[in-house]
């Protein structure tokens, strides 16, 4: 917001008929702060849904997370419904450093997928820390193309 000066005061005072002590006006920043509220991504509800889960992961977890959910178009076997709106709807709690989702079982199942695929290619804390908290680890299944997670 920009504050009126005195002179501009003073004219908002005669065109009022009464003694304007004090004006602001909508600032460059502020019309585009407006306008950003009103389309930003609504974040994940306080509450988990129905069959959901409140799910908080680590930053590097996180960004294995997007990596998967960003290849979804070339994957066998994609992200499962819903991970993606969740992956970029998610809230970073600064206090505990971790990010928060709610994610329904298939969901945690699909991020179980992401943190294998993400092992096998360098690191396995993210999985592992994923199995610890959360009891959910992937394991190649039986079925051919087919993400199965072992609880």
């Amino acid at each position: 917001m920009e504050t009126a000066d005195r002179e501009t005061r003073a004219e908002l005072s005669a065109w009022e008929g009464r003694p304007v002590r004090w004006a602001v006006r909508l600032s460059a920043t502020g019309h585009d702060l407006l306008a950003y509220a009103g389309v930003r991504p609504t974040p994940t509800p306080l509450g988990p849904g129905q069959g959901e889960q409140l799910v908080e992961l680590a930053p590097s977890q996180m960004t294995a997370l997007r990596v998967f959910v960003g290849l979804a178009s070339e994957l066998k076997s994609p992200p499962a419904t819903g991970l993606a709106e969740q992956v970029r709807t998610a809230v970073y709690d600064r206090g505990a450093r971790r990010w928060r989702l709610h994610l329904t079982q298939e969901q945690m199942e699909s991020v179980a997928y992401a943190f294998w695929l993400h092992r096998l290619t360098g690191s396995a804390a993210e999985a592992n820390r994923f199995g610890r908290d959360y009891g959910v680890l992937y394991s190649p299944g039986s079925e051919k193309g087919s993400p199965a997670a072992i609880s």
